[in-house]
């Protein structure tokens, strides 16, 4: 089981990252999320993995977060209907924050906007995974490569997508203006700063 990959980034795009290990090169498919924190090409960048095998294909995909992989295999393997490029396309609309959150409230509207997902999977998607999200907590985020560093899912963050949902953006809107200021500010910013920063 490939768990990890670290090595140079040759080159990203919205939904995938080249990574250059000894001369080879390796696709991993990631999230728009995991995208956005990206390092620039040429450096060292460090990517949580999952291999997923099928008959006729073999891929490799990647996310900055140690929690964020644990999501995605749960949603591959957990929510029936719901294969790798659905459960990218999810996590790349919405961070894991606001994934879970949704869940937890049985926010089924929220859920449907993301592509692929229909109402019916949206609600299937609750009732299958909220009882197992609990399980997917703490992680350790290592984008720039080295040691990893502890990185739990931000209350700030979720603080300040109420802030703006409150202030009348839609909740995608809401979080994914968040998480460009998140990534502009560092992980430590404060909800005040995270707002400021999404409203300029």
């Amino acid at each position: 089981m490939i768990v990890s990959i670290e090595g140079r980034l040759a080159e990203a795009t919205p939904l995938a990252a080249i990574i250059e290990i000894n001369g080879l090169g390796y696709e991993v498919h990631i999230p728009v999320t995991t995208a956005e924190r990206l390092p620039e090409p040429g450096k060292t960048v460090k990517l949580h993995t999952l291999a997923i095998y099928r008959e006729d294909s073999a891929a490799l995909y990647g996310f900055a977060l140690t929690e964020e992989r644990d999501f995605f295999r749960l949603l591959v393997e957990k929510v029936s209907g719901v294969g790798p490029r659905i459960a990218l396309s999810i996590m790349s609309r919405l961070s894991l924050t606001v994934l879970r959150g949704a869940i937890a409230s049985g926010d089924a509207a929220l859920l449907a906007k993301c592509p692929g997902i229909g109402k019916k999977t949206a609600e299937r998607l609750i009732i299958e995974l909220r009882d197992k999200i609990g399980a997917v907590t703490g992680g350790t985020e290592s984008l720039s490569g080295g040691a990893s560093t502890e990185a739990p899912v931000s209350s700030a963050h979720q603080d300040a997508v109420d802030a703006l949902v409150a202030l009348g953006y839609k909740p995608a809107e809401a979080d994914k203006s968040i998480r460009k200021a998140m990534t502009a500010l560092g992980s430590e910013a404060t909800t005040e700063a995270l707002i400021r920063a999404a409203l300029k």
